[in-house]
């Protein structure tokens, strides 16, 4: 692993022969280096470039009580398994020592320190131009971006946001419990972070806990008498639709209590339903406790804020000490491939994985859905899929053989 300053590969940005061109990787999280290995593992040579100064950059900003909701063998990726002393349920810093030595196990080639702003056509038509930091112009044979599902935090334009005189931060600026003892917190949002981290406030002894609650999610336990909830949602992934919303309604009634009664009713649509709208389950790590024993207290969404206040939208008055928006992220493509007609109408990938966007034949992109089925695992699926469909296109830089 290198960085942009004394890299062979950033000194010589453009090969002039086609077939000399590497593929180039944007990203060096697990998305990238499954790709780049991949690759790698058919003989193609593959320059990963990582804005950062170190591989997996945005899992050593996740808050530290983070651990994966897939097990350790589903979640690890091609060529490496992870080791059995991370236990089932991987810590985030065990993710980010695997992802360290994957890249030095594989012998990955990384250039960190270079970020690429923008990707278009070669003048010629036969690759791809990479623009990147400190006036570079990289041309690759073809393109995996892979910058990450959790890129940009997101937080909502709600009025009142530029004059809030309350503690603010999103949730990726939260790391453990302990600056917010004592205190009266808000967490925005229950997706799978804000719950967990409502849950770290309690345990970690904050003296009250709310949690702003848009739309009720389907709650489903991580593990039920040792069945991780990741096998049956592999399972189920290629069944009809209805089919699996009236087997999780059936499983939610005999399984989990009802949170009605605390705020948190039952959700009309159904769980897979959710999901292919964007909406993936809160695994429960504890917080179907803390609402039943009220240590959690859901209360309604955030409409707008106030001096040092927050209104509810139902009227509700707030003034706690701080406020988490655990409000998701944004996947920020559009200045990367915005002109090259890839993205759809909320800025997603028009095509993932193995298939590349109509008029852009070489542009790969992977790591931009969240499925139900695990991240990761899908990520080490994408990766060999992108892999054998460069393979197949030919024109790439070959590694020499020994």
């Amino acid at each position: 692993m290198t960085d942009s300053s004394g890299s062979p590969t950033s000194a010589q940005p453009t090969a002039p022969n086609p077939a000399d061109r590497p593929v180039y990787v944007i990203g060096g999280g697990p998305g990238g280096l499954s790709a780049a290995y991949a690759l790698r593992a058919r003989g193609i040579r593959a320059v990963v470039l990582e804005r950062s100064d170190r591989v997996g950059d945005s899992w050593r900003r996740h808050y530290d009580r983070l651990r994966l909701h897939t097990t350790r063998r589903q979640s690890a990726l091609p060529g490496l398994p992870m080791p059995r002393r991370f236990g089932r349920w991987v810590t985030r810093a065990d993710v980010v020592r695997y992802l360290e030595k994957y890249a030095e196990h594989h012998r990955l080639e990384i250039v960190t320190g270079v970020e690429v702003t923008r990707v278009e056509r070669t003048p010629d038509g036969t690759g791809w131009l990479l623009h990147a930091t400190g006036g570079r112009e990289l041309t690759g044979a073809a393109v995996v971006v892979a910058t990450g599902y959790n890129h940009t935090p997101r937080v909502p334009d709600w009025a009142g946001r530029s004059t809030f005189t309350g503690e603010f931060l999103h949730a990726c600026e939260y790391r453990e419990p302990k600056p917010f003892a004592g205190r009266d917190v808000l967490v925005v949002g229950i997706g799978n972070t804000g719950a967990e981290i409502a849950v770290d406030l309690v345990e970690g002894g904050a003296s009250r806990v709310r949690l702003a609650v848009r739309t009720p999610p389907h709650i489903v336990r991580r593990s039920t008498a040792g069945w991780p909830a990741q096998y049956s949602a592999i399972l189920v992934r290629r069944l009809p639709v209805g089919l699996v919303d009236r087997l999780s309604r059936i499983q939610s009634r005999v399984a989990l209590p009802d949170l009605s009664a605390q705020g948190l009713p039952r959700p009309a649509s159904g769980l897979y339903t959710r999901v292919l709208e964007g909406a993936i389950p809160v695994q429960d790590v504890g917080l179907i406790d803390a609402v039943r024993k009220g240590t959690v207290e859901i209360v309604a969404a955030v409409e707008r804020l106030e001096g040092s206040e927050v209104v509810l939208a139902d009227g509700e008055r707030l003034a706690p000490d701080a406020v988490i928006a655990a409000t998701g992220y944004v996947r920020a493509l559009e200045p990367l491939v915005g002109g090259l007609g890839v993205l759809d109408g909320r800025g997603r990938p028009v095509a993932h994985g193995p298939r590349t966007p109509a008029g852009a034949p070489g542009l790969h992109f992977t790591g931009y859905t969240n499925p139900i089925s695990g991240n990761l695992r899908e990520l080490a699926l994408d990766a060999e899929r992108i892999a054998k469909a460069i393979a197949r296109a030919g024109g790439a830089s070959r590694l020499p053989t020994t």
